[in-house]
């Protein structure tokens, strides 16, 4: 009996500490919505491809009075540096996808600072912008990516709801995607993506969609909480 009792204290021992670690190592996340009490949502684009569609998706975003956020590949802004001023002419958020677009999951953090820095610099060099808004290659994260961003001055956003825009499944699909998404509420933010086979010819009506349901569309800098927030579980941000 002594010996069974030896073994529950221990068994509650090892519960204790278990438990105690699980709490400690509360996995860090990016901004993937925002607790508003005002009906706004952000449509944000990645670009890392071609930009054959910028022109049209940047006239599509002008004709609605629509300010979005654009998340550059820095790979992407050396190839379309008028591209990249055009955006930021336009007055949309010029925001970084990463220099090199790596898996950065893979990378130590000094090594993913060193990339943040690089498409930081090639930002402020082709806009004059200071970037502060980050966005994962792949959407892929853990602590030490997020610390890497927020070391460096940065937000790190991620999204609620995906179009999955970049499967090509076909234009009312993408717009049914996002406009019925379940997620779908004040604060979400909306993934899409520039050179794909549908995103230009979708977003007339995404938009159209989303003013429709009373939905004002602003850009994550202006939809995000810049101090004093935590980030529950979901990624979804608060106001302390």
């Amino acid at each position: 009996m002594h010996k069974l009792n030896r073994y529950k204290k221990l068994f509650v021992i090892i519960c204790v500490v278990l438990l105690s670690t699980i709490t400690v190592s509360a996995k860090l996340l990016p901004i993937y919505s925002v607790f508003t009490d005002k009906k706004q949502v952000a449509l944000t684009f990645d670009c890392a491809w071609g930009a054959d569609d910028i022109d049209e998706i940047l006239e599509t975003l002008d004709q609605h009075g629509v300010k979005a956020t654009f998340f550059m590949v820095g790979d992407w802004m050396r190839k379309y540096p008028e591209a990249t001023k055009k955006i930021a002419e336009k007055g949309h958020d010029v925001a970084s996808h990463s220099d090199k677009h790596p898996h950065v999951t893979e990378m130590g953090k000094e090594e993913i600072k060193k990339d943040i820095r690089f498409a930081h610099n090639t930002i402020k060099e082709i806009t004059g912008i200071d970037a502060n808004l980050y966005r994962a290659p792949y959407g892929e994260y853990n602590d030490t990516v997020v610390e890497a961003a927020k070391e460096s001055g940065y937000y790190i956003i991620q999204w609620d709801v995906d179009s999955l825009d970049w499967k090509n499944y076909g234009k009312q699909e993408m717009i049914d995607r996002v406009l019925k998404h379940k997620s779908l509420s004040p604060g979400s933010i909306i993934l899409l993506h520039n050179a794909t086979k549908y995103t230009k010819d979708a977003l007339p009506t995404i938009i159209e969609g989303l003013k429709g349901k009373g939905y004002e569309l602003v850009p994550v800098s202006q939809l995000i909480i810049k101090e004093n927030y935590t980030i529950d579980h979901t990624g979804r941000q608060y106001s302390n």
